[in-house]
């Protein structure tokens, strides 16, 4: 076929719809190809041009738009297809977003192993931007193409090409797997070790009759970036806190360890919260490329007296349970921790009556939706709260955690779902 013919499309065109042919302008590429006729097609090469031109007459050229699937994996096909322009792409398990995939580019050849054996195509081949692609039939292929000399041994030669190239797919896929579920094992063990560095006892001291304190921690993914803590810093005061770093996953988790590490060194040494969090935050601003920062609540209890002094970093308003009215507690301002250094932070105090609970969280809780994309809000929470006289804290935090699920009509959140609950016992 010389340069004229071709340029004209010899070829009878398959009647598709005229959103299936576009516009496309002819390219460099596509232009030089023309100019050789079709010795430029691998399977061609060395061949009798009048020969492969008589051959050809009665084949059709197909315009596929980008996108569109040629074959389908699976199903029955019983033509051979040549690529004349454009590009194609082959998915070995039938999945578009496939790692084990390749590229065809124009001259290749697809199709003639699922026409040759009469078996489902075992590919799933879709045009990567638009392509346009000869079409021929199973006996036109076998019978007469392969009949020209030369066109056989081409064949074998293009077979073997895409065989390599499909074997080096398959391997880099079988490597993505393997490193793949290597990274689960890995973020498992990570989730574990960041489970430990919370105490999730419950109660938390169980030998102090003076106070009773619940935790409850759930990342959305396999580590997340909440923090909560409770321990005492003397005979008779306890620290609290509770925090949430922004974003999630192994960054967020490791700056979490950082943070709840910071905390415990801080507040064996720093009594005052406001102090507490000035210092905190100096020292995760230091070395802080990535920009990430951290809301944080923290407080120092006195079991003796009920005194609650607390500071605030830009975390959610805790919440307090006193005399069966559920409220948000006042809380002084204060800026995102490990943002920007120099910064000083609020101080304020209540004081717990026996029998008031407080009940820190994160935002994983107010901000929880809906498939109607209602929020949970404090005020649900704070509903929840107000029927916590009677509960003991572990039921009470289990319960709001359920009632989350209910709303949501999900039981995997879609952010980090935190809780720290503190009861002055009625007792004390």
């Amino acid at each position: 076929m010389n340069c004229a013919e071709f340029a004209r499309r010899p070829f009878r065109r398959r009647e598709v719809p005229d959103h299936w042919l576009g516009q496309r302008r002819l390219g460099a590429a596509d232009a030089e190809r023309r100019r050789l006729g079709m010795s430029w097609i691998g399977l061609f090469r060395q061949a009798s041009a009048e020969a492969v031109e008589a051959t050809l007459a009665g084949a059709e050229v197909i315009a596929l738009p980008a996108g569109s699937v040629l074959l389908e994996y699976g199903a029955a096909n019983h033509s051979v297809y040549i690529l004349l322009s454009g590009r194609l792409s082959v998915h070995f398990d039938g999945l578009a977003a496939s790692v084990a995939a390749i590229t065809l580019a124009p001259g290749e050849v697809i199709g003639e192993m699922s026409a040759i054996d009469g078996e489902p195509v075992s590919a799933l081949v879709q045009a990567c931007e638009p392509a346009q692609v000869l079409q021929l039939s199973r006996d036109l292929f076998w019978e007469k193409l392969m009949a020209l000399p030369g066109v056989a041994s081409n064949l074998m030669t293009t077979l073997t090409g895409r065989m390599r190239r499909s074997n080096e797919a398959a391997l880099q896929a079988q490597r993505a797997t393997l490193e793949l579920a290597h990274w689960r094992k890995e973020l498992e063990i990570a989730r574990q070790l960041q489970v430990t560095m919370v105490p999730l006892q419950r109660p938390m001291f169980p030998d102090r009759a003076e106070v009773d304190i619940c935790g409850f921690m759930e990342p959305a993914s396999h580590v997340g970036g909440d923090l909560f803590d409770a321990f005492f810093i003397d005979e008779h005061r306890l620290f609290i806190g509770i925090g949430d770093v922004s974003g999630h996953g192994i960054a967020a988790a490791l700056f979490m360890a950082r943070t709840i590490g910071l905390l415990r060194v801080l507040a064996v040494s720093i009594d005052e919260p406001e102090k507490l969090l000035a210092e905190l935050n100096e020292r995760l601003c230091a070395g802080n490329e990535v920009s990430l920062f951290v809301t944080l609540f923290v407080g120092v209890y006195d079991v003796r007296s009920g005194v609650l002094c607390y500071s605030n970093g830009g975390h959610c308003r805790p919440m307090l349970l006193s005399g069966g009215v559920a409220s948000l507690l006042p809380i002084p301002k204060g800026a995102l921790v490990g943002a920007f250094p120099g910064l000083n932070f609020g101080r304020m105090e209540t004081v717990l009556a026996p029998g008031d609970t407080l009940l820190c969280y994160t935002d994983g809780v107010t901000e929880a939706a809906n498939s109607a994309g209602e929020l949970f809000d404090e005020a649900r929470t704070l509903e929840r709260l107000s029927g916590w006289a009677e509960l003991p804290l572990a039921q009470a935090l289990d319960g709001l955690r359920a009632a989350l699920d209910d709303f949501t009509g999900q039981t995997v959140l879609e952010d980090d779902c935190t809780l720290l609950a503190l009861r002055r016992p009625a007792s004390a």
